[in-house]
């Protein structure tokens, strides 16, 4: 022991002897300090020291950036599938809408309600070019469609006003997904054709519905699920194509608080009126959001492991300071130094391992976040790959969005780990026999 630390120590009773019980003295950080900075012969033990610290900040980053993400990957899923789904869905018991005008004005008359879309869907064969794919059609009002914003601000290829003067011409126009009509190789003014097998009945069966349209504009949301598979045209259109005459496949419904979507189910259910059977959002999606959850729950349970893993390594880490410091931590006993002054010591060198750690990883934790697409970018430059494939991913950028309190419970959980694992290993060294630590010294 040095003279600075048998100075200190001897200041430090003297405080004591004077009245003073203050824990964490001068004394203690000092030699905590000591024990942080291992010297040459005690280098394994500073490199424990170091896989503990790295490991603390890795599961802090990692826990952060993950969690980020999912929040991320969940919101923008979430947003986009409601901005082109809607948060209702009316439709009526018997199968077709016949009096959906009257009840789509009676829906809009419901506080709460921004927008009601009369609509008919379908499932049709696009070809062209050689080239077929499956695709789902809805119709709408050329007016309702200029007032779907997801649509028509991200129109890409053509113009609503294309499409409206087709529309006005008795042509047959169509908006298409851009990676549906980048499949079917056509552009705008080309012509692709619509198989549907709802077609008229004759005496050797159902003949298939058969019809020619032309590409008028084209759009890309961003989310590869629904560029390379919706198509939409008039209403009038699709009524005759699908041979719905004067029907509707359902009406869907905006809301101002998605939210809180089933308060507004009893009002929309009464204006539809009795025939209809109202579905909101969070039933239509129950299965994929419910999958996304448990997803999110899972990998915040096994990156939890990260930090168990480095919280053990503390644990090894100090039994092995405590093993090697065993005759110093004798002749501060035998000089006077308490059991509790030994113990604090010990917590005290766990402890900044833990909270530097835990402090390092929330910062890289946040950097990464902020600059998550940027850095995926720098990578897929650098290595020539294509991270997080839209066509897979469904999302053209990397999303990251981090929620404080989510932030906030990793890095208490991260210091609660580190302050637990420092106990047991500082309760021992308190617990050292100054006699027996010395016996064979």
């Amino acid at each position: 022991m040095t003279d600075t630390a048998e100075q200190m120590m001897q200041s430090d009773m003297a405080d004591r002897s004077g009245g003073s019980t203050m824990p964490f003295s001068s004394f203690e950080w000092f030699l905590a300090g000591r024990y942080l900075r291992a010297r040459r012969k005690e280098g394994f033990i500073s490199v424990i020291a170091l896989i503990s610290f790295i490991g603390i900040m890795l599961g802090v980053a990692t826990l952060i950036i993950v969690m980020a993400v999912m929040n991320g990957f969940r919101s923008e899923l979430i947003g986009r599938i409601l901005g082109l789904n809607g948060h209702m869905m009316v439709q009526s018991a018997t199968g077709t809408f016949l009096e959906y005008e009257s009840a789509a004005a009676r829906i809009r008359e419901v506080d709460g309600v921004v927008r009601v879309t009369p609509l008919v869907e379908g499932q049709v064969m696009a070809s062209a070019r050689q080239r077929a794919s499956g695709a789902l059609v809805r119709g709408m009002s050329t007016t309702n469609l200029a007032n779907f914003d997801i649509i028509s601000d991200n129109i890409t290829g053509g113009s609503l006003d294309t499409y409206r003067n087709l529309e006005a011409d008795g042509q047959s126009p169509l908006l298409l997904g851009g990676r549906l009509a980048a499949a079917l190789g056509v552009g705008i003014g080309d012509r692709i054709t619509l198989l549907s097998p709802r077609g008229a009945s004759t005496p050797f069966g159902t003949t298939p519905r058969v019809k020619a349209y032309v590409v008028a504009a084209t759009f890309q949301i961003g989310m590869s699920e629904y560029d390379s598979s919706f198509i939409f045209m008039p209403l009038a259109e699709a009524q005759s194509f699908f041979r719905q005459p004067g029907s509707v496949s359902g009406i869907e419904v905006m809301i101002e608080k998605p939210d809180r979507v089933k308060d507004f189910t009893p009002a929309v259910q009464a204006a539809a009126g009795d025939i209809a059977t109202v579905y909101d959002w969070q039933e239509i999606n129950a299965t994929f959001f419910n999958a996304l959850q448990i997803e999110r729950n899972v990998m915040f349970i096994i990156l939890t492991l990260i930090l168990l893993v480095a919280a053990l390594n503390i644990i090894s880490g100090l039994f092995m300071l405590v093993k090697d410091k065993g005759p110093d931590i004798a002749i501060l006993r035998s000089m006077g130094a308490t059991r509790g002054a030994m113990m604090r010591v010990f917590l005290i060198v766990g402890a900044a391992i833990g909270v530097v750690g835990t402090l390092a990883g929330l910062v890289i934790g946040v950097v990464f976040c902020e600059n998550i697409e940027a850095i995926r970018q720098a990578l897929i430059f650098l290595t020539g790959a294509q991270l997080f494939d839209p066509a897979i991913y469904f999302l053209s950028e990397l999303p990251a969005e981090m929620e404080t309190g989510e932030v906030i419970a990793v890095v208490i959980m991260s210091l609660v780990l580190s302050l637990l694992a420092t106990i047991y290993p500082s309760w021992r060294a308190a617990r050292l026999d100054p006699v027996e630590a010395l016996r064979y010294e």
